[in-house]
């Protein structure tokens, strides 16, 4: 299981953000996010409250239909996001008069139907993830760095799970633990660096930064398996260690080059892809 920043994604409708995550093996998805993108409404908050008192059966039922799920929310933070499965998120469509219902219903159904695929076919997701990547303009190479670090974290997080640290609150601790060591600064200080809010730091990465935090995690994993290690406490030790691997490294790469690993680039929409292949913080 991947920590939460990680496992908040975004699906994009007509240009509309949707927040989404995985919940018992299939997409949820923040019922504000969609509400926002049927209505384009400035106040969704009381767009729902008016939704509710229109459809009776609705609101006695909204406690069901909805399940708070921990998403980046839209101010960086971790947040519980009231969300919905794609059979809950129909059920609301029908309350929400919307010329864009109809094809709305058709992509919630294609999201639905490729993640049952997945489930199918795991491999199926990586080909996606690489292909969104390239189509987004990524280099090449980025990606395929990009996807080892995707294996290189998953590998850690499931031996984290193996040895007891399941929480998702404790793997963001930990995380920030072998970014510290590694890299000098926490994932949130890291984030405002590069200007970022809720999104995924890793996909605003150069090269150095994604080579660097795979060989922190590398570290991790093969320590704590090496020692057997069990427990947070334990892990946490283990995740400053093996970061401290990494650390030690850049420090060694930043003395001889004279330039700064972490950078204040980004590949935020207006900027050229090729602006973030630069080391130094602007």
């Amino acid at each position: 299981m991947a920590d939460i920043e990680q496992s908040t994604q975004i699906a994009l409708f007509k240009g509309k953000e949707i927040r989404k995550t995985i919940h018992d093996n299939e997409w949820w998805f923040s019922v504000s996010d969609v509400i926002e993108a049927l209505t384009d409404s400035r106040d969704v908050k009381q767009y729902i409250k008016r939704m509710r008192s229109r459809d009776p059966e609705l609101n006695s039922n909204w406690g069901t239909i909805c399940t708070p799920l921990e998403m980046i929310a839209k101010d960086g933070r971790k947040r519980k996001i009231n969300s919905a499965n794609t059979e809950d998120i129909f059920r609301i469509i029908q309350s929400i008069p919307s010329p864009k219902a109809e094809p709305f219903k058709r992509w919630f159904a294609k999201v639905g139907y490729e993640r049952v695929q997945e489930i199918e076919d795991p491999e199926l997701a990586t080909k996606r993830t690489r292909a969104l990547y390239k189509a987004k303009g990524y280099p090449d190479d980025w990606v395929e760095k990009r996807m080892r670090s995707i294996a290189i974290r998953e590998e850690l997080t499931d031996e984290w799970k193996d040895r007891g640290v399941k929480e998702q609150k404790n793997y963001a601790i930990l995380t920030a633990e072998i970014s510290k060591a590694a890299f000098g600064i926490t994932p949130s200080e890291y984030k405002k660096i590069k200007g970022l809010k809720r999104q995924n730091l890793r996909d605003h990465m150069n090269d150095l930064e994604l080579i660097f935090s795979m060989l922190g995690e590398a570290a991790t994993t093969e320590i704590t398996r090496n020692r057997d290690v069990q427990g947070f406490n334990e892990n946490k030790q283990t995740a400053i260690e093996g970061g401290s691997v990494a650390g030690t490294a850049r420090k060694e790469l930043e003395a001889k080059s004279g330039k700064k690993v972490v950078s204040g680039k980004n590949y935020l929409p207006g900027k050229k892809i090729k602006k973030l292949k630069g080391n130094q913080i602007d």
